[in-house]
């Protein structure tokens, strides 16, 4: 029993130094540079930008249908995605990363997807601050719906720990799966409907549409629009809810799993 366990429990006693390793994660990512951390906000800003002027200006990709502007859409849904993507590649490379680390004995190394999770939080608390701000500027002020970010955000660093451990582990040994997994968040981006509305281009197409359901980012996007823009509490989808945090639990299982299985070969191949 002590086995199955001794995962989270690991990860609370190392609480304090997995905060102080993620602040400093989040420091040494742009040292050197002139602008330093400012990097760090300003590649998700104009990405952003960029969408917003390809689909809204450019392609005319803005909906008549929706309840606020474009840009409030994109941006509602973007900034999610964000946070998974740097998590879940940070995650991913945080053994081949702090290879020097896993090879000492005396080392706890079970914390460090955790690291990079929060390391790629800092990021994504000022995004929630930028887009309040922002549809603030555009009349629409917070209230209680806001709440629920915390649910959301909370869903989406359990999903995003649970498959970080998993391939964080499985990398040392498969180094293509890195890039394998870029290459599925290129993908997964176009997917998820972020820079597109689901409800008008999919109605003729139900079967595809909760077929593209079954991805759990899905599930947090949405989630992060109905706190800025639709007003529906988490609770009002009570299957899509069931099978998102089933979903997670057996990311975490598996992640769990997969890491506690490999983590004594680690050294070796690194």
């Amino acid at each position: 029993m002590k086995k199955q366990t001794s995962l989270p429990a690991e990860i609370a006693r190392s609480r304090k130094m997995i905060y102080k390793l993620a602040k400093n994660d989040f420091r040494t990512k742009y040292a050197g540079s002139y602008l330093g951390i400012v990097w760090a906000f300003i590649q998700p800003v104009v990405t952003v930008l960029v969408y917003w002027f390809v689909f809204e200006v450019g392609f005319r990709g803005g909906e008549d249908t929706l309840p606020v502007p474009f840009v409030l859409y994109l941006i509602a849904g973007i900034v999610p995605w964000f946070f998974f993507q740097d998590g879940l590649t940070g995650g991913t490379n945080a053994m081949l990363e702090y290879s020097y680390l896993v090879k000492k004995v005396v080392f706890n190394i079970s914390v460090l997807p955790i690291v990079k999770i929060i390391s790629a939080a800092f990021v994504h608390l000022f995004f929630v601050c930028f887009i309040t701000v922002l549809y603030c500027f555009y009349g629409y002020f917070p209230d209680l719906y806001y709440l629920q970010l915390v649910y959301y955000w909370a869903g989406l660093c359990l999903l995003i720990l649970g498959l970080s451990y998993a391939t964080c582990a499985v990398v040392i040994f498969f180094r293509d799966l890195s890039q394998m997994i870029n290459i599925g968040l290129q993908i997964g981006v176009w997917l998820t409907p972020i820079m597109w509305v689901a409800q008008d281009k999919l109605v003729n197409y139900p079967v595809i549409h909760r077929i593209l359901k079954l991805n759990p980012i899905y599930y947090v996007v949405t989630g992060y629009r109905d706190a800025f823009i639709y007003k529906n509490w988490f609770w009002e989808r009570p299957l899509w809810t069931l099978y998102f945090w089933c979903f997670v639990a057996g990311s975490l299982w598996l992640g769990g799993t997969v890491f506690k299985r490999l983590r004594v070969h680690f050294a070796d191949v690194l």
